[in-house]
């Protein structure tokens, strides 16, 4: 195959595709996205079967455990999947949206609609869930997208493809709306990120690897983010009884995911009451606790338990590995995450009013939490039907990026025969 010459071919329908889209009626993007969803519950037999496929082929070629647990496709993911596009269709759609129209002294009218990216390139690894979170928020936001899953979801992923294409088709929308890269070959990916003339930006969801060579070689925007490092702080004002779920579900309820805690911050006047109960629970998880040396005197004699290094602070494990820190207060928390973070999920476990407000003003991330797991940090938990992914840049979109984040502004002017002078 020619790579050159096949993704060009795919940039130059996207970019046909992405007109169409543009103008088509909420309807007619809200019948898709429900056509889609109906093809993903009739099809959950076979959805599995292929997914089976990729995790037999991950298994054989000797893939981690946390990159088998995001290749994973449950029955409740697939629906899941399904429940996600209907939330999107059940959305108002942004595209077309007229705001801050204001009169000015010289009598024109002066305000910004809502307008789509464009073409949205989406490179991805594992997840075959991100095939349709992503064609679901493209479509409801008038854009058109590649989608580059990675080489061991591809069964799943031509299958997901297939319903995705289904959907549009029913709908009367270009099946080129939504188009899926079919080959493994890792030449794919540098022809997608340097066609600007096709492609307005680039989401990556991947490995740090993936992402630091994108932004090296990108010829195309980007939204991302690089890792991470996600912290939760107990503060002696924590109230236990909640201190103790948060923190477990934080780094337990999924290892392999970018929300998920990997330092675990405790204020020493708390940490004696709070650290050994929570050693507790990580134990029946087998979680491996890298401490510094006053939570390694509170946790003696606990069987996972090493001493933590400053690589720790900085390091994203997506694994059963905590880092442990134990803090004077607030003051020196802020100051660690603001630190050692990657600015991505931090949340302060108090009943303090004013030390919860403090934390949500200071720490600099793209979300912060009070009293609440960071494993909330999601496009779906936070009522965006889906995401497509979740940034911490600064600039046009941050935290997780649904269908505003899709959208563009561009200025409107109303006029009366006005001319400067």
């Amino acid at each position: 195959m020619d790579i050159q010459h096949y993704m060009t071919d795919i940039g130059r329908a996207a970019r046909k595709a992405s007109s169409a889209m543009a103008k088509a009626d909420t309807a007619a993007k809200n019948r898709a996205l429900t056509l889609i969803a109906a093809g993903i519950r009739r099809d959950a037999a076979l959805l599995t079967a292929a997914n089976q496929k990729d995790l037999d082929a991950a298994r054989a070629a000797g893939l981690a455990p946390a990159m088998i647990d995001r290749l994973s496709l449950s029955e409740k993911a697939i629906d899941t999947m399904a429940e996600g596009l209907e939330q999107i269709a059940a959305l108002p759609d942004p595209i077309g949206e007229i705001t801050n129209m204001k009169y000015r002294p010289t009598g024109i009218q002066v305000g910004q609609m809502r307008v789509p990216l464009g073409v949205i390139g989406i490179i991805y690894e594992a997840r075959p869930n991100v095939t349709v979170d992503a064609a679901g928020l493209c479509i409801k936001s008038g854009n058109a997208t590649i989608l580059r899953g990675g080489s061991e979801a591809i069964h799943c992923n031509q299958a997901l493809a297939k319903l995705v294409r289904e959907g549009l088709a029913g709908a009367g929308l270009p099946a080129e709306a939504v188009q899926i890269i079919e080959t493994t070959d890792r030449a794919a990916v540098g022809a997608l990120i340097t066609m600007p003339e096709f492609v307005d930006v680039i989401v990556p969801r991947g490995g740090k690897g993936l992402i630091e060579r994108l932004m090296k070689e990108s010829k195309v925007p980007m939204i991302k983010h690089l890792d991470g490092i996600c912290h939760v702080y107990i503060d002696d004002k924590a109230d236990i009884a909640k201190a103790l779920p948060v923190a477990f579900n934080a780094k337990c309820h999924r290892y392999g995911t970018c929300n998920t805690m990997e330092t675990l911050l405790i204020a020493r006047a708390i940490a004696p009451a709070v650290l050994p109960d929570l050693a507790k629970l990580y134990e029946e998880k087998q979680v491996e606790l890298r401490c510094d040396p006053e939570a390694m005197a509170l946790l003696a004699g606990y069987p996972h338990l090493k001493a933590a290094v400053e690589e720790d602070w900085h390091t994203e494990y997506l694994d059963a590995i905590l880092s442990i820190k134990i803090v004077a207060n607030v003051d020196e928390a802020i100051d660690h995450i603001n630190t050692y973070s990657s600015q991505h999920t931090d949340s302060i476990i108090t009943e303090d009013y004013s030390r919860a407000m403090r934390f949500l003003r200071e720490v600099d991330s793209a979300s912060v939490m009070v009293n609440a797991s960071t494993r909330f940090a999601d496009g779906f938990e936070y009522g965006l039907g889906a995401e497509i992914g979740i940034s911490n840049d600064k600039l046009h979109a941050r935290g997780p990026v649904g269908l505003e984040g899709l959208t563009s502004l561009k200025y409107l002017v109303l006029g009366h025969g006005e001319v400067r002078v």
